[in-house]
């Protein structure tokens, strides 16, 4: 795949402006208050998965609307102090699978809990459904389901869940509150943006070719999924095209990385057709603080791999457990 997007030095100080709707704080706080408003009730059940050097727990937790989200909590077996923890949210479809799939942070000596994704699960199984009232029609997928509304938009209750996600790894005794980062891939990059955006006192947040960022220019110029919903949504509903935008800027990484206070480690693929990268730049130019970000030229959504993941330990290591 050739480069596509703009030019690499042009894309490194790319910082358009951000969509911003007035009552963007206004909807969060409230959206958030009302989620908190449910009492969290974290469970941990011991699961036997034969992890012979992790202990395994099955994890249930109230995200939107009081609604059970799932995943998993694994910590290194006899660490005794109070560990760096990390949330990894899931790529788009994809749902919690096993614990096997999720070994490198917890096998690095982070107590790590991963957060199913509600309603998704396809390529990797989820067991989390999506429980809502009537919502607009849409198209295949998430990208649609509620967009005429912020209040009933898809993700409204996904940003929600991966904040209360942070409250469910922090409710441990056996994780250090103030050492907690954020972390994830695609779908999952653009969670620990909105989560890192969303609870200000998150230390780190490591997103991987980001998603969910720059919605305009992603509709407008990516040839992959899954962007293209939304563009095929407005092929239809032509009438819709600034609603429906108006709707994503309460859900945009750009306004999420601009509320930052972690510390920030990216990753980019250069040829990257699903999120495009000058998306990406786009949300971590607009991060103020503390930050650097990972290049892979020659590569399109895998970005930087199992390569970018030996990067990502490295890097928590040397700041928390060196």
């Amino acid at each position: 795949m050739p480069v596509f997007d703009m030019p690499l030095e042009t894309m490194r100080n790319y910082r358009p402006a951000r969509e911003e709707p007035a009552d963007f704080d206004a909807f969060w706080a409230d959206t958030l208050a009302e989620t908190r408003a449910r009492d969290l009730n974290a469970t941990f059940e011991p699961a036997d998965f034969g992890l012979e050097t992790l202990d395994v727990y099955d994890v249930s937790f109230s995200g939107y609307n009081g609604d059970r989200i799932r995943g998993w909590y694994m910590r290194p077996r006899g660490a005794a102090q109070p560990l760096p923890g990390v949330v990894q949210y899931i790529g788009y479809s994809g749902g919690r699978g096993y614990p096997h799939e999720w070994l490198p942070f917890p096998a690095a000596g982070f107590a790590t809990l991963v957060m199913d994704t509600r309603g998704q699960g396809s390529g990797r199984r989820g067991d989390t459904p999506d429980v809502v009232d009537a919502i607009n029609p849409s198209v295949s997928g998430k990208m649609t389901q509620g967009i005429l509304d912020p209040k009933t938009y898809y993700y409204r209750r996904l940003y929600s869940d991966a904040a209360r996600a942070v409250e469910a790894i922090r409710s441990r005794a056996d994780v250090d509150p103030e050492r907690i980062a954020v972390a994830g891939a695609s779908q999952g990059g653009g969670l620990s943006i909105a989560a890192a955006g969303l609870v200000p006192d998150v230390a780190l947040c490591l997103p991987d070719v980001p998603f969910l960022s720059h919605f305009r220019r992603a509709v407008e110029i990516t040839p992959d999924g899954p962007y293209p919903e939304i563009a095929s949504y407005l092929q239809m509903y032509r009438d819709r095209v600034e609603n429906v935008f108006h709707t994503l800027s309460y859900f945009d990484g750009l306004n999420f990385a601009a509320r930052m206070s972690a510390r920030a480690f990216y990753s980019v693929g250069v040829m990257d057709t699903v999120c495009p990268p000058s998306t990406v730049f786009a949300s971590y130019n607009h991060v103020p603080g503390q930050k650097e970000i990972r290049e892979y030229y020659f590569n399109n959504h895998e970005g930087g791999g199992t390569q970018h993941q030996v990067e990502k330990i490295r890097f928590l290591r040397d700041l928390w457990l060196s």
